[in-house]
């Protein structure tokens, strides 16, 4: 008995020895930007500044606009966040943004996202990984983007637009209100489809086409991939020891198998298009016996599926939704609504009625609607930088190390009433070139800035502008009472999205 006691009390002694070395090591570890007199966050044990990632209703992009505010508010021009027990440091006035996304980009080259190449190559693309490899592949596929290469493939969208406006001559015939981010997401799907695989998905005749269905999928926020995001940002070397994989099983199968299928059946048929894909296989180099091969220079099968992912996904869903809020805010405000559809009349007119390149960048109205549409639902509620070598916050004697995470709030600074009066309306004015011109250039970011701003910008605004121009010009839209106001956001979603449907009346314009 007295042996059991002894073993007992010696359980209880280490695990409260263990318990107390814990809790002054996560009380240190909080002290990180106290010690760096910078004002930051009160921290919660173990959790920092952020809700149980499990368990949290709210988006985490509404929770950082909320510390943004708090500390704007108190003067501050910068301050400290917690995620977990990890140190992340937050700008707030637009100088020190641009110092970290342009001037010094030098210390803030990685984005520090979790990635891992060996297990999960598919998570290994343009914009999660980093230092010199990043370097030399978005040197590679920066030509891609070029205003050629979107007249190249400007046909595909065309093309599209014609299958999602039958879709909606049908359900307008039917009298049915329209799930916009659905009609939307086919037309998307279809274009990236098209221009990442050189596929055509039908996604308004087949619904279920495997592309809708795995696309849907990868932005599908299930328990397990909320654990593995939190256990790759907070231990990055210990999810790449244990092989965490950001892509199911399945959809990394699905779509290297499309990506390989594709190029073994260009290369067997000598057959060339304009599009995403043939550039990226240009890229490769092939053996004497004629085989792809990997020298160094060239990319690998792996690095070309993974770019053709990141294109598909990226492509699709922003866009998507980009183009449901719009409509949701013209739905709402008719005039603006009648504006805008003016202009695509009057431009298509000047072109004989056809949707062609030039016509889409003569829409300079339509330009503004978009760039509101983005002010107010960022695709990314914010971006993240790592500081990759030791960094001295100008006119402070702070330095942030190497390994800092840097978080750039761009739906605080897009909602700050310094930037923009009356944040919550709708005004498309605000980007009229007059007006643009009085802003700081770092006040309207939804696609980042600096040398690691979005590559594929160009091509979703394109994109966009062509869905959009497809709609207003046949159709004038309203709210549907179907559509839950006030609209509310997919704490589940990472990327800016409504929580629920929103659904719109159609009326055809005659």
């Amino acid at each position: 008995m007295a042996l059991c006691d002894c073993l007992c009390f010696n359980t209880v002694a280490v695990f409260i020895g263990i318990a107390t070395l814990l809790y002054f090591y996560i009380k240190k570890s909080y002290q990180y930007w106290s010690n760096k007199n910078i004002p930051y966050i009160d921290p919660r044990l173990l959790l920092g500044n952020f809700p149980n990632p499990l368990t949290t209703k709210r988006h985490i992009g509404l929770i950082i606009k909320d510390y943004y505010d708090d500390m704007k508010q108190k003067g501050h021009r910068h301050f400290g966040m917690y995620f977990w027990l990890r140190p992340i440091y937050t700008p707030i006035a637009l100088d020190e943004v641009k110092n970290i996304l342009t001037k010094d980009f030098q210390h803030f080259v990685d984005r520090g996202t979790f990635y891992n190449e060996r297990d999960d190559p598919l998570s290994a693309h343009l914009f999660a990984i980093g230092g010199v490899k990043w370097r030399n592949l978005r040197m590679k596929l920066t030509p891609t983007f070029t205003s050629g290469k979107m007249r190249g493939m400007f046909q595909t969208l065309v093309h599209s637009g014609v299958f999602m406006e039958k879709a909606m001559d049908k359900l307008h015939e039917e009298k049915q209100a329209v799930d916009i981010k659905e009609i939307l997401g086919c037309f998307t799907t279809d274009i990236i489809g098209s221009c990442a695989f050189g596929l055509e998905c039908n996604s308004f005749t087949e619904p279920d086409s495997p592309f809708r269905r795995y696309g849907k999928k990868i932005f599908q926020s299930t328990l397990w991939r909320r654990i593995v995001v939190s256990l790759g940002i907070n231990f990055p070397k210990f999810g790449k020891l244990v092989g965490l994989k950001f892509v199911e099983k399945d959809v990394s199968d699905f779509f290297m198998k499309i990506v390989r299928d594709a190029i073994a059946y260009r290369t067997k048929n000598n057959i060339v298009r304009k599009d995403f894909l043939q550039l990226l296989i240009e890229l490769m180099k092939k053996d004497d016996d004629g085989n792809y091969a990997h020298d160094g220079k060239s990319l690998t099968f792996e690095e070309v599926a993974a770019q053709s992912f990141v294109f598909f996904i990226a492509g699709f869903e922003t866009s998507s939704t980009t183009m449901t809020f719009a409509l949701f805010e013209l739905a709402q405000n008719q005039d603006i609504q009648e504006k805008v559809r003016s202009e695509v009349n009057e431009v298509l007119k000047r072109y004989n009625g056809e949707i062609t390149y030039d016509a889409i960048n003569d829409m300079k109205y339509m330009s503004q609607v978009i760039d509101e549409t983005l002010r107010k639902y960022p695709p990314l509620a914010f971006i993240t930088r790592q500081c990759v070598k030791d960094y001295k916050i100008p006119g402070e004697d702070t330095i942030l190390e190497t390994g800092t995470r840097v978080f750039i709030p761009i739906l605080g600074i897009h909602y700050d009433k310094e930037h923009y009066r009356e944040p919550e309306k709708f005004d498309p004015e605000r980007f009229s070139e007059e007006n643009s011109q009085k802003r700081h250039q770092y006040a309207h970011i939804p696609f980042g800035e600096g040398p690691r701003m979005c590559i594929g910008m160009r091509f979703g605004i394109m994109q966009s502008k062509v869905g959009l121009t497809v709609l207003l010009k046949n159709y004038r839209f309203t709210l549907n009472t179907k559509t839950q106001l006030p609209l509310e956001l997919n704490n589940k979603s990472f990327i800016l999205a409504a929580k629920g449907d929103i659904w719109l009346n159609i009326e055809k314009i005659k």
